[in-house]
């Protein structure tokens, strides 16, 4: 193409694949501008990462997912309209013409519309309550509207459709359901087995899965109620999100008389040319190969395939591997090659083990040479490595199982990243080589992922590529000598794993004849234990045996904690912290004639379960006359505090953690939040009580204690963040108390404190300027109203007990409270009781 003079390229729509290409025509043009860019967007933001669009409800923020700020247009050259559509193409002039009126000239015209949500022409379509599963904009919708749901579904099992099921469970729908019209969920990437694991999995995750389902109306009025099925059943929901798939947005191709496909589509050539030389169609509105590539990758190689035509490069777009890996609700799929692919045609092995939740199936030639395919569920660590055998025709092991099932003869299945050719495609988000790869890695010395990052972008599109890539960094450092062994210390030159193997073989049962045999000098702190453990594992013998006492860690040698004041301290076995009555009294004696300290470990608290709706006022009558109040274990309020021994008993405490605990919990509870609190405090930095796991926790320092804020544990485990340091108990009140009425003030229903902080513009920087200093000047109001709910606190279970009328409230049949439940069964259970299980 003719370059000789600046030429004017118009991008319409600016999507992933629209910012890419941008991104690659201004790399190209490093040594001298040739073309000016202008690029019109629809949406309201610049191109944002739309693969991770969900994580926009684990606590990503739109800045999060943006692709390029719009800094970076200004700073290159790039004219950018966002929310201002092109309506019009005028193809003889060269001019598109935008919503807002904008008129622009072109010499090349690049079409990246993408595509828009698939709606099905279903009655009942329109009522609110419904939405689509597409933008950011589309995102906030949902989410507003979740806070007055209770029942959600989502319309389509595929891919986007699952990512938005995680969404409903994420904002906290009592029930959410997935409808999908196939008789398996993801159909187009996994096989009768493998969705029939993932869907096990998923129901194991709360949610509720309708295959083969026809949505023939949505009912209710103006609000959607209801889901009729073409086989007449129904489904009782307030909410649905519709994620039946997409269709290309062709729609100004189309105007302005461009082929389209007749079942949509920009139809374009190997080189991604239109039916007019001067317009090209790259990403999910083009037709191309007689497919539309619904990928990222495919997208951004149709990119670089363009701006490379438009330098004068001879280039197309060859047919794109649609091999995929993703991480649904928890649980790894993947498929590559032909996945379903069927004998005679192939020789198929899988492997199934449904207690695990896990399916591997892998096509391989009819020769057993080359591998065509396969799917993975429940466990794709192997994706990587499949994928490049398959794309690159390597020869298979002798025993192909291996690749799935694990080598049995103690050789690796298959050559690794290093057997790859130079020509592997490793990243294919931005086409990258393992030569290319190698060569930054070997010859620049880019040895870290951040750096092969900035100097590749190879990881930052999908990230799929990342542990490939990991593996290639060290196989080329092991290449040049600078592989580094991790030895155990000075006086044995073996790793761990090394050591263990050596003495297994070597049937050695001491320290002394580990130490003659493979070490030498005298042994240390380091390798004492170490050898220990290596010791105990292999053999079981009783560690004080044999000399192997002296080689133990101090609490091992005397079977106990030291504690403070040379004193030690007992703790038995509760497996699952279930324990009889029995067991509870013997506990109780033996404290009692020994004069022992009892404390509850973990969080605390005592369940006791089984009891009738009739009984409750009873058992808590005698609860709290013995002085106890309620936990608030149903209640989104604080659960624990928890805390460890501190200075009270502890040889390391730096101050009493247990009286501050008591104190804090005495003060917060029964404070009432948009989600559960939890807190804890340690009476050192040895963390004992796990403080940085909670919504606020409290570690003391030698001159007083640090406070952290915004952690939490569970499925989403997120560290808290340091909010204050070294501050007295009263000062730590007071930024808690600040802390918690900010949160209980500002945050979304069902979002705890972490999620909240993720999502708070300015993030630590802006919480800490408000809860410290005070910037906003509500600190005082802030102190008042948490003050006030710590002085009107009433424990709601001594009211219950204490009022006739209240106490009604809690008897199955009204007509006569003093009988139970007669469908209430139960069943022994390890000397106890429990329920029996509903048919």
């Amino acid at each position: 193409m003719n370059t000789s003079k600046m030429r004017h390229v118009v991008v319409v729509g600016n999507g992933m694949v629209g910012y890419k290409f941008c991104e690659k025509l201004v790399a190209k043009q490093k040594n001298g501008v040739q073309f000016t860019l202008t690029v019109f967007g629809e949406e309201p933001r610049a191109a944002y990462d739309r693969v991770h669009l969900s994580a926009y409800f684990d606590g990503k923020t739109a800045e999060d997912l943006t692709m390029a700020p719009e800094s970076w247009y200004a700073e290159n050259g790039i004219q950018l309209y966002l929310t201002d559509p092109v309506v019009d193409i005028d193809r003889e002039r060269k001019e598109v013409r935008s919503h807002h009126g904008m008129v622009v000239p072109y010499d090349y015209l690049i079409l990246a519309t993408g595509s828009g949500a698939f709606v099905p022409p279903v009655a009942g379509v329109e009522k609110d309550g419904v939405f689509v599963y597409r933008t950011i904009e589309d995102l906030d919708l949902i989410q507003s509207y979740a806070r007055r749901a209770r029942k959600g579904a989502v319309m389509g099992g595929g891919l986007l459709g699952l990512e938005a099921a995680k969404a409903l469970l994420d904002l906290g729908l009592e029930t959410a359901h997935v409808i999908e019209f196939a008789p398996r969920l993801m159909p187009r990437q996994i096989d009768d087995a493998g969705s029939g694991i993932l869907q096990r999995q998923l129901e194991a995750l709360g949610l509720n899965i309708h295959l083969s389902k026809s949505t023939q109306e949505i009912t209710g009025e103006d609000t959607i109620k209801g889901i009729q099925f073409a086989d007449g059943s129904t489904l009782d929901v307030d909410m649905l999100i519709i994620s039946a798939g997409i269709r290309p947005r062709d729609e100004l191709a189309k105007a302005t008389g461009l082929d389209t496909h007749p079942r949509g589509g920009i139809v374009v050539d190997n080189f991604l040319q239109t039916s007019d030389p001067a317009v090209f169609a790259i990403g999910e509105c083009a037709v191309v190969h007689h497919m539309i590539y619904g990928l990222v990758a495919p997208g951004y190689e149709m990119a670089e395939v363009v701006a490379a035509r438009l330098m004068g490069e001879e280039k197309e777009f060859k047919p794109f591997d649609m091999s995929t890996k993703l991480k649904l609700i928890g649980t790894d799929v993947a498929s590559f090659g032909d996945p379903f692919i069927a004998e005679p045609s192939c020789r198929t092995i899988s492997y199934e083990n449904k207690a695990k939740g896990i399916y591997k199936r892998i096509n391989i030639s009819g020769d057993g040479r080359t591998l065509l395919g396969g799917i993975l569920v429940g466990d794709a660590d192997q994706y990587n490595m499949l994928l490049q055998t398959c794309k690159n025709k390597t020869i298979l092991p002798p025993d192909p199982e291996d690749l799935i099932l694990g080598s049995r003869g103690g050789e690796e299945a298959g050559a690794g990243v290093m057997g790859l050719p130079d020509e592997a495609l490793i990243c294919s988000c931005e086409a990258i080589t393992k030569a290319m790869l190698c060569h930054e890695i070997g010859e620049n010395g880019h040895t870290t992922i951040d750096s092969l990052k900035k100097a590749t972008k190879a990881c930052t599109g999908c990230g799929g590529c990342t542990p490939l890539v990991k593996d290639l960094i060290q196989g080329v450092q092991k290449q040049q000598g600078h592989y580094v062994r991790n030895v155990l210390c000075e006086h044995i030159d073996y790793t761990r794993q090394e050591l263990l193997d050596l003495v297994k073989m070597n049937s050695l049962k001491t320290f002394d004849d580990v130490l003659d045999t493979f070490g030498k000098g005298d042994g240390c702190e380091v390798c004492k234990p170490a050898v220990a453990s290596i010791l105990a594992s292999l053999w079981n013998e009783n560690i004080l045996e044999k000399g192997r006492a002296t080689i133990q860690d101090s609490n091992d040698r005397f079977l106990a904690n030291i504690q403070k004041g040379g004193t030690y301290s007992v703790v038995p076995r509760i497996p699952g912290g279930e324990i009889t009555p029995d067991k509870l009294i013997v506990i109780g004696q033996v404290a009692k004639k020994y004069g022992l300290y009892t404390k509850i470990t973990g969080g605390q608290r005592i369940d006791l379960f089984g009891a009738h709706v009739g009984d409750l006022p009873l058992i808590w009558e005698e609860l709290i006359n013995a002085g106890f109040e309620s936990g608030h274990a149903y209640g989104k309020s604080l659960r624990t505090v928890k805390s460890c021994v501190g200075s009270t008993w502890c040889r390391f405490g730096v101050q009493d953690s247990v009286s501050f605990a008591i104190e804090v919990e005495d003060r917060y509870k029964g404070v009432r939040s948009p989600h559960k609190i939890k807190s804890g405090v340690s009476g050192c930095i040895r963390e004992c009580a796990e403080a940085q796991s909670k919504d606020f926790g409290i570690i003391a320092t030698e001159k007083g204690w640090n406070l952290y804020v915004g952690g939490n544990g569970g499925s989403k485990p997120q560290h808290a963040q340091l909010l204050a340091s070294d501050v007295d108990k009263e000062t730590c009140i007071r930024y808690i108390d600040r802390f918690l009425m900010f949160y209980i003030k500002t945050a979304d229903p069902l979002t705890r404190t972490a999620t909240w902080m993720n999502k708070m513009e300015g993030g630590m920087t802006y919480l800490k300027a408000v809860v410290v200093d005070d910037v906003l000047g509500i600190a005082d109001e802030l102190e008042r109203e948490m003050q006030l709910l710590v002085d009107t606190f009433k424990c709601e279970w001594k009211e219950v007990v204490d009022n006739p009328e209240l106490r009604k409230r809690f008897a199955h049949f009204v007509n006569v409270p003093e009988q139970k439940d007669p469908t209430v069964e139960f069943e022994s259970l390890r000397e106890m009781k429990r329920a029996k299980e509903w048919k």
